[in-house]
């Protein structure tokens, strides 16, 4: 034979000569099934060995697929946090220019430093005061302050030593001291123990930062090492909600790497994408705002946290099994269209869009950080992500001028607006009953009382307002309408809700323009407020201003820092402001660094301008950020209404990018108002014959050129009159009603409202002839 039998044909032989003796019938009908026996037996056992070998190769298969994800992402690690990649470059410069430095608290602050070239002279001084137990001298190890804890600078250390050691492209690539004095800063790490006070770091902020170190340097840690690396890392668990649940979740991610257990990676991950939806309680809202600590607008804090998180995370996890699906990659490029986007002018954050985070260059350092994580969005040449860059980085970089970048945005489950236009952009920041403004902790923000009573800042060159916080009157923040006073602004407890009682607050957009209301009700002071958002003009509208105090009360309009010469258009002639200056009359024009003022009252109006030094500290508004004096030329322009104020109301027009001619022959009249009280709000734009108006209450009417109108349901309207017809759309800032009735030369509209997720948002457009 040329090969040996297997041992089953083998016995199945034997057993054939062993059957005793039959007749022939018999033996015909027995040796038919035996042989049939024997070819099903032989059938059999080959599925069964099939099965078998199958098995085992999709084991093996399944156990090499597992490993190769594992390592792939590890190698993803090396490529991502060592190599700064070509399409970052651009924003590398900008970033060299201006470093953070290792003062930075806000852990996404803590990672742009962490892409900072290195200097050699850095290094060195790592080096030379690192002593013999790991620790190094330049550091307060004893720090108990729950932001900006300052240990948390020696797990930063380790990481920048860690990706120096093993790039190639440096002088301590594989260096003997560079490795020596990593085992030894990691030992005393775990020796030591230490702890914060904040949860946080413990949890989240340190094994976030040790956690990538260790997985770069595992190769080269050792059994020791490894063992109390992830005991560190086992301070990370599972739970919360939004981006916390992200930290955390990545943690124990990197934590399933060092254990190669591809199940926790696998789960932690399921955690992590598990937030890449809308309509949460917190997270990413319906209308691409993003929300933590509540009903509060956290773009530039956790939101920033999140994107720049999960920018990260799909790129580590690409070319794995475990790699983010489409569906997901596009919500985060939805967030950065829909959201971000509007939100960046200039490579500067909105200041509103910041929440508690007001620490120097805050609004630079959050705006690349931004960029940077849209750049590495899908970890790949994805389309869809690659256009989602693009038009990032032309709308809030480059500055391109391009319409598709243009218009006006009301965030409805925000109570936040922008206007972007070809030279300016505008923002404005309210609350309400649903909406938090703004949260003070840890120290942070610790004057920011008033900073969503209606704020609102205007940008050109985006440095309007760069680290003005210290030198700032915290009363006057640009927009609101506030009590006057030389005592300290209270200090919110943790958080602002519900700082407003007012619930009237919401916006209307539409084709580029738009207009937002807000009545605002809190501490004794109440006020009817409206912005409308044209293409070259915003027009401001307070009424019903009353307060049961003593102090004054004020509407500021502007206060960011002097550029140049704040002017008054005075008989014709322009007069600088040296100073502060009281002025009075029925029509005032100011124009200050390329901006127009145009404030008017038949009544009159007292109008307090100013252009002078202001002197403040960093540590008053930042309690993380050293004592440092700050001095500047501040201009504000604000309108005073007295004290104890009875249905006040004022009329401002802002020409946000204006030359004095442009002031001066500026025609105010094509903003008609019709009505301004503390019941109804309504303006004309006679340019294109378009109605915005507010409705606080039901059953308001008015005329206007022959026609009537009616309004029976509280609600914002636009109402575009054409010859016989008029188009008709609204929304419910109260965000109570389920339609808006209106009549128009006694012709009835019942317009149906958004509802659910999309309540306080546009209705369609309806028609009615008139």
């Amino acid at each position: 034979m040329y090969g040996q039998q297997p041992d089953f044909m083998l016995n199945m032989h034997q057993a054939k000569l062993q059957k005793p003796h039959a007749s022939s019938k018999e033996i015909n009908l027995n040796t038919k099934y035996e042989n049939l026996n024997y070819k099903t037996t032989i059938g059999k056992n080959i599925s069964r060995i099939a099965c078998i070998v199958i098995l085992l190769y999709a084991f093996s298969f399944k156990a090499f697929s597992q490993n190769r994800d594992i390592e792939t992402i590890k190698e993803n690690f090396r490529e991502i946090y060592v190599s700064n990649g070509e399409k970052s470059a651009a924003l590398m410069e900008v970033l060299k220019k201006d470093p953070p430095g290792e003062d930075a608290s806000d852990r996404v602050i803590v990672e742009l430093q962490q892409r900072v070239p290195y200097e050699s002279s850095t290094i060195e001084n790592y080096l030379k005061n690192l002593n013999e137990k790991g620790a190094w001298s330049d550091i307060n190890y004893k720090d108990k302050t729950r932001s900006g804890w300052e240990p948390r600078i020696h797990a930063e250390r380790i990481l920048e030593l860690t990706k120096l050691y093993i790039n190639s492209e440096t002088p301590y690539f594989k260096s003997s001291e560079i490795e020596n004095a990593i085992h030894k800063a990691m030992n005393y790490w775990f020796e030591s123990r230490l702890t914060c006070p904040n949860w946080w770091y413990n949890q989240i902020g340190i094994p976030r930062t040790m956690g990538t170190a260790f997985v770069l340097f595992e190769p080269y840690m050792t059994a020791d090492e490894k063992s109390k690396a992830i005991e560190l890392m086992k301070n990370s668990k599972l739970g919360m909600t939004g981006q916390n649940k992200v930290w955390l979740a990545g943690n124990v991610m990197i934590r399933g790497l060092l254990e190669d257990n591809i199940e926790l990676v696998r789960t932690a991950r399921n955690e992590i994408v598990s937030e890449i939806r809308t309509g949460g309680k917190e997270g990413i809202k319906d209308d691409w705002c993003f929300h933590q600590h509540g009903p509060q607008q956290q773009f530039g804090n956790y939101g920033l946290a999140f994107v720049t998180t999960m920018n990260l995370f799909s790129g580590l996890l690409s070319d794995t099994s475990l790699e983010f699906s489409e569906e997901q990659l596009n919500v985060i490029a939805s967030l950065i269209d829909n959201g971000y986007r509007w939100i960046i002018w200039k490579g500067k954050m909105d200041i509103s869009a910041m929440g508690r985070q007001l620490f120097e260059d805050a609004q630079i350092h959050k705006a690349l950080s931004m960029a940077f994580a849209v750049t590495e969005l899908g970890g790949s040449d994805d389309e869809n992500c690659r256009n989602t860059e693009d038009g990032f980085l032309k709308a809030c970089f480059i500055g391109k001028k391009n319409k598709k970048y243009n218009g006006t945005k009301h965030f409805w489950q925000s109570d936040y607006t922008v206007a972007r236009r070809k030279e300016w952009s505008a923002t404005l920041k309210m609350a309400s009953t649903r909406v938090m403004g703004t949260e003070c902790m840890n120290g942070d923000n610790m004057k920011g009382y008033y900073m969503a009573d209606g704020a609102l800042f205007i940008y050109k060159s985006g440095e309007e307002y760069l680290n003005i916080f210290p030198v700032w009157d915290w009363r006057k923040i640009p927009g609101t309408t506030c009590y006057q006073d030389d005592a300290e602004v209270p200090v919110l407890k943790n958080s602002y809700y519900p700082g407003n009682s007012g619930k009237f607050v919401g916006g209307l957009t539409d084709e580029g323009c738009g207009v937002s209301v807000m009545h605002l009700d809190r501490d004794g002071l109440e006020a009817r407020k409206l912005w409308l958002f044209t293409e070259d003009a915003i027009v401001c509208l307070g009424a019903g201003i009353s307060s049961d105090s003593t102090l004054e009360v004020a509407t500021t309009l502007e206060q960011c820092w002097s550029r140049g010469n704040l002017e008054e258009l005075n008989n014709g002639k322009w007069t600088r402001i040296d100073g502060e200056r009281n002025i009075s009359g029925k029509e005032i024009r100011l124009i200050h660094d390329g901006k127009g003022y145009i404030l008017r009252n038949p009544e009159g109006i007292r109008c307090e301008v100013s252009d002078m030094k202001s002197t403040g500290d960093w540590h008053e508004i930042m309690q993380t950020c050293p004592t440092e004096k700050v001095e500047g030329k501040v201009a504000t322009i604000c309108i005073n209404h007295g004290i104890r104020p009875n249905d006040a109301n004022y009329e401002a027009i802002i020409i946000p990018d204006a030359d004095k001619k442009c002031v001066e022959k500026f025609d105010a009249d094509k903003f008609y108002v019709i009505e301004n009280n503390k019941k109804l709000q309504a303006i004309a734009d006679k340019a294109n014959g378009t109605l915005w108006i507010a409705s606080f209450t039901e059953n308001q009417k008015f005329e206007y050129q022959g026609f009537d109108i009616d309004i029976k349901t509280p609600a914002i309207y636009r109402i575009e009159l054409s010859g016989r017809n008029a188009d008709i759309k609204c929304s419910d800032p109260s965000q109570e009603q389920s339609y808006a009735e209106i009549k128009v030369n006694g012709n009835a509209a019942r317009i149906e409202l958004p509802q659910g997720k999309y309540k306080g948002g546009n209705s369609n457009s309806y028609e009615i002839k008139i």
